[in-house]
């Protein structure tokens, strides 16, 4: 494929590593393992619930991983987060088993590591390659009505990137289980740390792309998604320059895709730039 124009695209990836660590935030330390940074704002709380400050860091530290299940519960007991009932993992050094696990709600209050996997849907045509795309509900807490990929969500406490994306692709697209874990190729890990309303998202996404049969129609399955649309990709390269029309991540993985198809020079100047960026260095 020719590259096309390609102002437009370091804007969001600077947009989703606007945190600086640890910032006004405090380390969070559990089993002396460095594993968040957390909002001081709730740093009262968490004294109050027998949290210790760790004097050689500074922050605060937690003795038993065990018990973050209920400090978690405690604090959305207090308002100061909306649970989510669902458990994340909690995660401290890359390639080490998790910490323990938390409500999802909570990640962003201790700056905890956020796991999530993206779909790339595939569709090759006679006229070029298309993507499917999703438009998000419009009751969903987090970014209601935008678009957003065929196949994406978290990675509940238990599971890796593999059965999520399973989990989430029959879920959100009606994707038979057996195709999906047969022709879905891993192709990419994204990194970004970014303050939001809800608090520091330090997120880690697995991306898999998918190439499908053009008689193939997903179907929403679980409420989440309000309609899927099948565009050129020249149009999603054009929304995902020109406007802010998806989820604020999905335009990382999007950008990741373009440089893996050559619609942006992965050689040029600007290409290796984004290819930095999408890895959290936007220097």
């Amino acid at each position: 494929m020719s590259t096309l124009p390609t102002d437009g695209f370091m804007r969001h990836i600077r947009a989703c590593n606007t945190a600086t660590l640890p910032g006004k935030r405090l380390p969070f330390r559990v089993n002396g393992v460095l594993a968040g940074y957390v909002d001081p704002e709730i740093v009262p709380a968490l004294k109050e619930m027998g949290l210790t400050e760790d004097s050689a860091s500074g922050g605060l530290s937690l003795a038993d991983p065990a018990r973050l299940e209920s400090i978690g519960e405690e604090l959305a007991h207090r308002g100061l987060y909306r649970t989510h009932n669902e458990l994340f993992d909690v995660w401290g050094d890359d390639g080490q088993p998790p910490l323990g696990r938390i409500d999802r709600g909570a990640l962003p209050l201790f700056g905890f590591v956020g796991v999530g996997v993206h779909l790339n849907g595939l569709v090759r045509k006679e006229d070029g390659l298309h993507l499917w795309i999703g438009r998000r509900a419009r009751n969903k807490r987090l970014d209601p009505g935008k678009l957003d990929h065929l196949v994406a969500g978290g990675v509940p406490a238990g599971l890796t990137p593999d059965a999520a994306i399973l989990k989430e692709a029959e879920e959100e697209a009606s994707l038979p289980p057996d195709l999906v874990k047969r022709d879905a190729k891993k192709v990419g890990l994204l990194h970004y740390a970014l303050e939001r309303p809800e608090g520091l998202r330090r997120d880690r996404l697995v991306c898999y792309d998918l190439v499908l049969a053009e008689s193939f129609q997903p179907m929403p399955a679980d409420g989440e998604v309000e309609e899927f649309l099948l565009l050129p990709i020249g149009e999603v390269f054009r929304l995902v320059r020109d406007t802010d029309e998806f989820k604020f991540n999905v335009n990382l993985v999007l950008i990741d895709l373009f440089l893996r198809i050559g619609l942006i020079d992965p050689e040029s100047e600007e290409g290796k730039a984004l290819r930095r960026g999408l890895q959290g260095d936007t220097r």
